[in-house]
């Protein structure tokens, strides 16, 4: 069994606590299924970019089923697991957080072919193609991550306690008595491998903006289309980033409170952004949310009626 970093609050703060992170995890809950459901039911939707978007908030409940349930029970009961549940915990949330980045490149592709070679746009991203592009950016990411986390089973431990509200398998790493030469490799090459991602997405970027900057409509469309995304990944890259710097180089001068939200700070923001952010900036799709919660827009209101 491991121990996790305990909550030093009161029985009080522990319900208050309780019933935040509760409403907290509803909404992440709603927001994501409301999305997905509302892309799923209208046809006029089966478009590549609302696809992605489905995928990405189909990931955001993938990855914090990871964390919130077994979070609550922490709350009122010693924060303990066993070996085979921190294995499996740790696997889905970075499993998780590595598929947010696959189909945000996915998504960034996207926008790149729209915006870039406009008339070929049908022709490259067939129903076909997208349905390849998603099948890959789960099956990717849940292998690498397989591969890293069965690289740590098996090792002797000379420790049993993780400073984390949940479990993280660097944490694990290292509570190994001897190096894991298999698991170093591999992390590394998941590493390498993402860090692809990243130059990836700057790349298509850089060349959308030098393509939008000869045309205002190009501009626009850019603007309108790709706000979204950039705050999704802005937000994304900064938790992620934040949580990968401080679990390598964090001081033990922080609080245990501070340093139990740094934690979890990934499985609070971007959930919740992303279909917001979606939900609200893309016109096709708000207007369809907002039909599908029978809320009537501002254009609908002052619409003239007939007859």
């Amino acid at each position: 069994m491991f121990t996790l970093s305990a909550l030093e609050f009161s029985v009080e703060q522990r319900i208050a606590l309780f019933v935040t992170t509760l409403l907290w995890y509803l909404m992440i809950l709603v927001g994501n299924f409301t999305l997905i459901v509302v892309v799923i039911t209208d046809k006029h939707l089966h478009e590549p970019m609302y696809v992605f978007v489905c995928n990405l908030c189909a990931n955001s409940i993938y990855g914090t089923a990871g964390f919130f349930p077994k979070f609550f029970v922490d709350l009122f009961s010693p924060p303990m697991i066993s070996y085979a549940g921190c294995m499996l915990q740790g696997y889905v949330i970075h499993s998780s957080t590595c598929g947010d980045f696959s189909i945000l490149a996915l998504m960034a592709y996207d926008r790149y072919v729209a915006i870039c070679q406009p008339l070929s746009y049908h022709s490259v991203m067939t129903k076909q193609r997208v349905s390849i592009f998603v099948f890959f950016s789960w099956l990717i990411p849940l292998t690498l991550m397989f591969m890293n986390t069965a690289t740590l089973l098996g090792a002797t431990l000379c420790g049993s306690h993780i400073s984390r509200l949940y479990c993280v398998n660097w944490m694990v790493f290292r509570l190994a008595c001897s190096p894991l030469i298999a698991n170093v490799a591999v992390s590394y090459f998941n590493m390498l491998f993402y860090f692809g991602h990243a130059i990836f997405i700057v790349w298509t970027y850089v060349y959308m903006i030098r393509t939008c900057k000869l045309s205002r409509d190009n501009m626009g469309k850019f603007i309108h289309t790709c706000l979204p995304h950039l705050i999704c990944l802005g937000t994304f890259s900064f938790t992620v980033l934040l949580d990968l710097l401080y679990i390598r180089f964090g001081s033990m001068n922080i609080s245990q409170n501070l340093n139990n939200f740094m934690a979890i700070e990934n499985l609070l923001i971007p959930p919740v952004v992303n279909p917001l952010v979606y939900g609200l900036k893309l016109t096709k799709l708000r207007a369809k949310i907002f039909y599908f919660l029978k809320i009537k827009t501002k254009e609908e209101k002052i619409k003239p009626t007939t007859g």
